[in-house]
């Protein structure tokens, strides 16, 4: 059956709307006005929703040849890989082999028409993040010590839209977009070509909104925790829909049981032990389309039990009047968050610093990938930040340490997502609209 014209009046004028938007804000960046709200506490303007949500989109065209993004000074940064498939996430392995997953969101069958899933498309295409998923985790290796990977291989295939990794007591764990699935690892291996156990199954289904699922380790490796994004913005597909989401999980691998571990998390991506008191701190990405300065993204230290606001209200006890119905017993007992990371940045990765080798000025604190907006007039994000630490806590404004990810002409040649440590202390970040992985190290 063909789409009935007002359908079809909805898409055109959505295009319109999306160009006319990307061609005026286009060459307004976060270089020439920040905003947004960065630190310990920072200043939440009055919400301002719109009917139809802020589209700016940086369009996605890839690294010219030779053209390297800008590190801070007394750091330099060169291509450790490149050539990959969508790179998201990074887990190094003790021997100090890096894994790479390269991916992105499994294919959805979504029926009837829908105006946001319009707008989504079209961000997404623009983006560079429409790509089908190499559902696979490649192998790195850097045999001579140079600080470029001079082995490459296939290390898992045939899996679903994986993100998260972690490996512990010889069992390589992976999220999928759908479940967490385990390997046997012995240390130097090349492939893994065993089954996959399966350990316990995630939120997925149809409408699989936020479909990233990271996974870390307790220290004592009895225990997984796993982030898993909101079915919606803001509530809006019903809260049935968002049952086990915007939350952490804890699994149990003795029982294969699950918990809520925290929730309220609206997108919680990357996860990360705090080196200094031994503390579970998260990534979150928080909702949209009450403004360019709402909400600010986040990264939080996470108390078991404790919940963080979504959807009924943000940072903190900030009422969101969008979420139905109104949910004030909750709203009471929602935790602020501990650090504002800029609003709109997608703030994806997050590594504390522990073994690095960037010098003085980064120790004991952390280090965020900002894939970066599409839904604020001013860009913000598209680089890697460092936010200093003390005595265990956020202490002072960020600082940048990967920056140059937008050209002159407006267009991304790279967006930052993962970042992780390795062996030598080098940071590596993961670009997945590059296609490579950059690694950041001490001049």
């Amino acid at each position: 059956m063909k789409p009935r014209f007002s359908q079809i009046s909805v898409v055109l004028i959505a295009g319109a709307l999306l160009t006319a938007c990307a061609a005026v804000s286009g060459q307004r960046t976060e270089a020439t006005a920040s905003g947004g709200g960065y630190g310990t506490n920072p200043t939440l303007p009055k919400p301002r929703p719109t009917l139809i949500p802020t589209i700016n989109i940086v369009e996605a065209k890839g690294w010219p040849g030779g053209a390297l993004p800008k590190p801070a000074m007394g750091l330099t940064v060169n291509a450790f890989a490149g050539g990959l498939d969508h790179p998201r996430w990074l887990h190094v392995m003790p021997n100090g082999d890096v894994l790479v997953a390269e991916t992105n969101a499994p294919a959805k069958k979504e029926s009837g028409f829908s105006l946001r899933r319009v707008f989504m498309s079209a961000a997404m295409k623009r983006a560079g993040a429409a790509t089908e998923s190499a559902n696979r985790i490649t192998l790195l290796r850097d045999t001579n010590h140079d600080g470029i990977a001079d082995v490459r291989k296939p290390f898992i295939e045939g899996l679903n839209s994986p993100f998260g990794m972690t490996l512990s007591k010889g069992i390589l764990y992976v999220a999928n977009t759908d479940a967490i699935v385990a390997f046997p690892y012995s240390n130097g291996q090349t492939r893994i070509t065993a089954r996959p156990e399966k350990i316990v199954d995630l939120p997925a289904g149809p409408i699989n909104h936020h479909w990233t699922k990271d996974v870390i380790a307790s220290r004592d490796g009895s225990k997984l925790y796993v982030t898993v994004g909101s079915n919606s913005n803001v509530g809006e597909n019903g809260m049935a829909a968002e049952e086990n989401r915007a939350a952490l999980l804890e699994v149990d691998l003795a029982t294969h049981r699950t918990r809520v571990f925290a929730s309220g998390l609206r997108n919680p991506n990357g996860l990360s032990w705090n080196p200094e008191n031994g503390g579970l701190w998260v990534a979150v990405n928080e909702r949209d389309e009450i403004g360019d300065d709402l909400v600010p993204d986040y990264m939080t230290s996470i108390r078991e039990g404790g919940f963080y606001g979504w959807p009924y209200s943000y940072y903190g006890q900030n009422v969101d009047v969008r979420a139905k119905p109104p949910r004030m017993d909750l709203v009471e007992k929602s935790i602020k968050p501990d650090y504002a990371l800029g609003s709109h940045t997608a703030s994806l990765g997050l590594t504390f610093a522990n073994g690095s080798s960037l010098g003085r000025a980064y120790r004991g604190g952390a280090f965020v990938g900002q894939h970066g907006s599409w839904n604020r007039s001013v860009h913000s994000g598209y680089k890697v930040i460092f936010v200093p630490f003390r005595n265990g806590k956020p202490s002072g404004p960020p600082k940048d340490i990967l920056t140059g990810f937008i050209g002159r002409d407006d267009k991304a040649m790279g967006r930052p997502v993962g970042v992780a440590f390795d062996r030598t202390g080098a940071l590596l970040v993961a670009d997945d609209v590059g296609n490579i992985i950059w690694r950041v190290s001490r001049r």
